[in-house]
């Protein structure tokens, strides 16, 4: 969608572990730790194709697998750096009644669940020419 609409859609991903999954917790926090290297979005990608494979060998794993540091990795994740990112996300998304994943806001409005990419195009469209 950012490549269908240049300049005029913007991406923000926000984290919320679910706690039906006692590990999501730590792969949240461990794809901030390979944000903060610069590696984001392929360490999501990672642990996406991964899911739920988050033992704390696996996110160390998967690191060294993308290109990461992994002794600094390995601090990051240990110290818990992001732990309160996480949880100001987790905060956010309950203030707003966001309770499942994925949940995708456009301009407000919620879109929940997978859905078609046309359904994503449709609601676009709509808050592009709402802006106007």
């Amino acid at each position: 969608m950012l490549k269908e609409y240049p300049g005029r859609v913007r991406l923000i991903f926000k984290d919320l572990p679910l706690p039906s999954h006692a590990l999501a917790r730590p792969a949240h926090e461990a794809a901030r730790c390979a944000g903060a290297l610069g590696r984001y979005w392929p360490y999501h990608d990672k642990l996406f194709a991964a899911q739920p494979d988050f033992e704390r060998a696996d996110l160390l794993r998967y690191a060294g697998d993308v290109g990461l540091p992994v002794d600094k990795f390995t601090q990051c994740l240990d110290a818990h750096r992001f732990a309160a990112a996480v949880d100001a996300d987790v905060e956010q998304a309950r203030a707003i009644g966001v309770r499942s994943t994925p949940t995708f806001i456009i301009n407000g409005r919620p879109l929940v669940g997978a859905h078609p990419i046309e359904n994503f195009r449709s609601v676009i469209d709509e808050a592009l020419k709402d802006a106007r």
